[in-house]
C-alpha cells in the first residue's frame, strides 16, 4: 500500500488535523485506562517538535445526543498533563468558534476537538461535514488504527481534502505488524484463535489457513469444532448452525497439511458464575460446560509456540472475565511473551484486555490497539481508513 508515514511531511508552520483514537473508558469523569491516549503521544509530540500545531479529533462512545458524559474534557486534561502544555477542548469539532480557535494556534500548540459523534454526519461519512472538518487545516494524519475499519467522515471522507496526508507512528506500526503476518510470515507461523464464536473468526480462518502452519484453537469456539468432530461437549457453548462450516474448515486444514489443534482437556464448571464447581477433565460430563483449556492443552500449545517464528493471537482461550477460567489464557500468554526470536502479534479487543496489564506483556512484539480493525485486516479486507491514505 503506497502510504506515506508522518516523517515524510514537512510540518513546520502547519496546522495538522490528527485523527486519534481517544475512545477510552471514563468513570465519574476519570479515565480508567489511558492506553489509547498513550499510544498516539509519539505522533502528537513529533508534530509539535517539528513546528506544527496539532488539531486532534476523536469519537467517544456511541452518544445518541450531546451529553456531558460523552465529552472529551477528561481526555483534554490528560493530554495537557502528558504533553506538558495546555490542550484546550474546543466546544465542537466544527463551527465558527472552533474555526477561530484553530486559526489562533501557533507552532507547538495543540487543540482537541469535541466528540465527533455529537454529529450524525460523522458516521454517515457526510461530504459537507468532512469538508468542514478539514477547513483551516493544512495536513491530515490518521493515527487511529482502532477506527480504520470505519468509513466515517474523519477516517475516510476527510482525507480527500488534503494533498498532504499520512499515517501516524501508531498506524504505521499496526499496519507493518499485521502485514508481517498476512503477507510473508517467518516460518513456522502459528495462529492462536479463541473467543466465543466460530462465526466471528470465519474470515480470519479462511484467509490465514493457506498462509500459516499451525492453528491453536481455544475459547468457546473450540467446542463447536469438537462437536463437529463428534466429541461430546456437555453443556458447552456451541453454534449449532455452524457445525457444517466447522467440519469444512477441519477438512480444509487436513487437506492443506495445516495442524489444527483443539483442546485435549478442559476446565469445566456448571456455569461461568459457579467457579466453585470447577474441575479439570479430559471428557466433558453432560451436565458441565467447558470454560477454559486444561493444563495438558496449555503445555501442548506452549510446545508448539516454542518452535514458532511468527505468532498471531486473536481471542482469549477461556472465560477470562472470571479469574477461575483465565489461567489458560494467562499461562499461554506468559510463555509466549517469554520466548526469544519469535514475532508475537497480539490482536486487539478482548485478547489485549486479557493480557495487556500483565507485567510480562512487554515481551510481546506488538499489542494491537484495534479490535474490529485488526480482525478485518486479518480477514484480508480493505480498511477504509487505510485506503484513504493512499498517495
Amino acid at each position: 500500500m503506497p502510504i506515506r508515514p508522518i516523517t515524510s511531511l514537512k510540518l513546520a508552520g502547519k496546522r495538522v488535523l490528527v485523527r486519534c483514537d481517544f475512545n477510552v473508558p471514563i468513570h465519574d469523569g476519570r479515565i480508567t485506562d489511558p492506553t489509547r491516549i498513550e499510544a498516539t503521544l509519539e505522533t502528537i509530540r513529533y508534530i509539535l517538535k517539528e513546528g506544527g500545531s496539532a488539531v486532534m479529533c476523536s469519537h467517544l462512545g456511541r452518544p445518541k445526543e450531546r451529553t456531558p458524559e460523552f465529552s472529551l474534557k477528561p481526555v483534554a486534561e490528560r493530554l495537557s498533563a502528558e504533553l506538558g502544555i495546555k490542550v484546550p477542548l474546543a466546544p465542537d469539532c466544527i463551527g465558527d468558534v472552533t474555526g477561530r480557535m484553530v486559526s489562533a494556534l501557533k507552532p507547538g500548540e495543540a487543540l482537541l476537538l469535541e466528540n465527533l459523534r455529537f454529529h450524525a454526519e460523522e458516521e454517515a461519512n457526510d461530504r459537507d461535514f468532512a469538508h468542514e472538518l478539514a477547513r483551516g487545516k493544512d495536513a491530515y494524519v490518521n493515527d487511529a488504527f482502532g477506527a480504520a475499519h470505519r468509513a466515517h467522515a474523519s477516517t475516510a471522507g476527510v482525507a480527500q481534502f488534503f494533498a498532504e496526508r499520512a499515517a501516524g507512528f501508531l498506524m504505521m506500526r499496526e499496519i507493518e505488524a499485521l502485514r508481517s503476518v498476512v503477507d510473508n510470515p517467518l516460518r513456522p507461523a502459528v495462529a492462536i484463535l479463541g473467543g466465543a464464536k466460530v462465526s466471528d473468526k470465519i474470515g480470519v480462518l479462511r484467509h490465514l489457513l493457506p498462509r500459516l502452519d499451525t492453528f491453536l484453537i481455544g475459547g468457546a469456539m473450540a467446542y463447536t469444532f469438537l462437536k463437529a468432530r463428534g466429541t461430546p461437549v456437555g453443556r458447552s457453548r456451541v453454534e449449532q448452525d455452524k457445525l457444517g462450516l466447522a467440519s469444512e474448515l477441519l477438512d480444509a486444514a487436513a487437506k492443506q497439511g495445516v495442524d489444527f489443534l483443539l483442546p485435549i482437556d478442559h476446565v469445566v464448571a456448571e456455569a461461568p458464575d459457579k467457579p466453585e464447581t470447577a474441575s479439570v477433565v479430559s471428557e466433558i460430563p453432560a451436565e458441565m460446560m467447558g470454560l477454559d483449556i486444561g493444563p495438558r492443552t496449555v503445555e501442548e500449545f506452549i510446545a508448539r509456540l516454542a518452535r514458532a517464528k511468527t505468532v498471531v493471537w486473536n481471542g482469549p482461550l477461556g472465560y477470562f472475565e472470571n479469574e477461575a477460567f483465565a489461567k489458560g489464557t494467562l499461562r499461554v500468554g506468559e510463555a509466549l511473551a517469554g520466548l526469544s526470536g519469535v514475532k508475537s502479534i497480539i490482536g486487539g479487543g478482548d485478547t489485549a484486555a486479557a493480557v495487556a496489564h500483565q507485567s510480562w506483556s512487554r515481551g510481546f512484539t506488538h499489542i494491537s490497539t484495534g479490535g474490529g480493525a485488526t480482525l478485518e485486516y486479518l480477514e484480508g479486507r480493505e480498511l477504509p481508513g487505510v485506503k484513504a491514505l493512499d498517495c
